[in-house]
């Protein structure tokens, strides 16, 4: 895909692939979202903060869910491109997309400690889904990230 504004760099941002015992995957429907678009949790990466402390950050922020153990991190980093509606607009603008460092953990404890009334609530609906159905629901700027993130995934699984 051809970039909209090359010179606008990349923000540093994690995805977190949360499995629970039946490998199931958490996913969540935005709030700002007026489709029928899930996503996994996902966030930036903060100053002096490295990936791993950010993926477990933004997976208590946008969830609740602490209970996790660390099964693996995916190696390599994927980026995706804003679309051009929404160049300008997310992050204030100072950013052309993501680049991610994603990480699968499993969710350890009972689905009734998933809260995502939050403090800063992102997203308004939950769910458990087969690994097999993550790209059916993904916004389609973000489908080939979900589609790498789901070959990597079934790969550790199988």
């Amino acid at each position: 895909m051809k970039s909209q504004n090359t010179n606008l760099p990349f923000r540093s941002g994690v995805g977190i692939v949360v499995l629970n015992k039946d490998n199931k995957i958490f996913v969540a429907k935005r709030i700002d979202n007026q489709k029928n678009f899930w996503q996994m949790p996902q966030g930036g990466v903060d100053m002096g903060e490295d990936y791993l402390t950010a993926a477990y950050r933004e997976l208590e922020e946008e969830t609740s869910i602490k209970n996790v153990d660390l099964i693996k991190e995916l190696d390599g980093l994927i980026s995706y491109e804003l679309p051009k509606n929404l160049l300008g607009v997310i992050w204030k603008g100072k950013y052309r997309g993501q680049e991610q460092k994603w990480f699968v953990m499993r969710f350890l404890g009972q689905d009734s400690e998933i809260d995502i009334k939050t403090k800063n609530p992102e997203f308004c609906e939950w769910k458990w889904i087969d690994l097999e159905n993550i790209t059916d629901l993904v916004v389609d700027f973000k489908l080939h990230v979900y589609e790498d993130v789901k070959r990597k995934v079934n790969e550790i699984l199988n």
